[in-house]
């Protein structure tokens, strides 16, 4: 009869009917190169037994599943290898650049700070209503700077020529801190867009090898279930 008609396998060499083979030329490109692994004179011709399919279809799985753990732990290898941790802790300009002011630029920084607040515009207020005061209330028989109080000009002038620099030498530095915030966020901008682009890099290669590599061990699940459940019928 012709469903008891034998055919030899291929791998195991044994007699087995239509029913239990499987025609090499339908056996996927991935399963034989398995096969041609352990029998390197493997053809397209003939029949594999199911059996022998089916031992070859989870060895194939499970060198897929050891593939990806390899690949996953290469992958975190290299990226704890190329990002260190310091490389995306924010530093603080202000505190790097006050380490190598000296003192001097501090002091001017203090003056400069000082002749912008409302603490020295009162106490300003206050000695010149109190310099007044003297001189022409207090000290009437011998003012030590009469009116039109040509003294008191002269300390005003001098206190602004010695303000102007003062206040130039800070804003000068805060033009340097104003530089360094910009070559910050400059530097952070090009981390940033090479970081977008390594992960671009690895979401294709996850579309690409992984996507399909899983679609295979999910159709060898399906072919094991559909032969398991055909026996058990």
């Amino acid at each position: 009869m012709a469903d008891q008609e034998t055919f030899p396998c291929r791998i195991c060499g044994g007699q087995k009917r239509k029913d239990d083979l499987v025609p090499a030329e339908r056996i996927p490109a991935s399963i034989v190169e398995c096969i041609t692994k352990e029998y390197p004179e493997w053809s397209p011709e003939g029949y594999i037994c199911q059996a022998d399919l089916d031992r070859f279809m989870i060895q194939y799985a499970r060198d897929v599943v050891e593939q990806e753990k390899n690949s996953y732990v290469s992958l975190e290898g290299t990226i704890n290898g190329n990002i260190r941790v310091e490389d995306h802790l924010p530093k603080n300009d202000n505190v790097e650049y006050e380490k190598t002011m000296t003192f001097g630029e501090r002091v001017s920084d203090a003056l400069a700070g000082f002749a912008g607040s409302w603490t020295f515009l009162l106490v300003f207020a206050g000695l010149l209503f109190l310099w007044v005061c003297l001189n022409s209330y207090i000290l009437i028989a011998r003012p030590f700077d009469p009116y039109p109080y040509i003294l008191l000009n002269l300390v005003l002038s001098v206190l602004a020529a010695v303000q102007a620099p003062v206040i130039i030498m800070s804003q000068n530095r805060q033009e340097v801190r104003d530089r360094l915030h910009a070559e910050r966020d400059f530097q952070v901008s090009i981390h940033t867009d090479a970081e977008i682009h390594r992960l671009h890099k690895k979401i294709d290669f996850l579309m690409t090898n992984q996507g399909q590599k899983i679609l295979e061990i999910q159709n060898i699940q399906l072919e094991l279930i559909e032969e398991l459940l055909r026996k058990t019928s």
